[in-house]
């Protein structure tokens, strides 16, 4: 019942007939047409280079999987390492303020 009847079709070519007129029909079909060009050159481009670097990555990954988590773990130790100095130093100084008033 809800499917589309030729006729639907039908009215749907009259009515952009008279919005757009006959003679921009043409343009219009050949900008889409490049347009759909230009959208599949792009996404078969897009498509290769996810590809690419998929595969460049799982390669990459292979080789420097343990000195990233290396380098990982020694960032992880100097934060910690800058982290505890300013908390003594955050320390000494709420001490002396402490000794001055005393």
């Amino acid at each position: 019942m809800n499917a589309l009847q030729p006729w639907h079709i039908i009215v749907l070519v009259l009515v952009v007939v008279l919005l757009f007129g006959a003679k921009r029909l043409p343009d219009a079909a050949r900008s889409i047409g490049k347009s759909m060009k230009i959208f599949k050159a792009e996404t078969k481009d897009l498509t290769g280079e996810q590809k690419a670097e998929a595969e460049a990555e799982s390669a990459d990954t292979r080789h420097i999987a343990a000195p990233a988590q290396t380098a990982h773990d020694k960032q992880v130790a100097d934060l910690q390492r800058q982290l505890d100095e300013l908390k003594r130093q955050q320390a000494s100084s709420a001490d002396q303020p402490q000794k001055n008033a005393s």
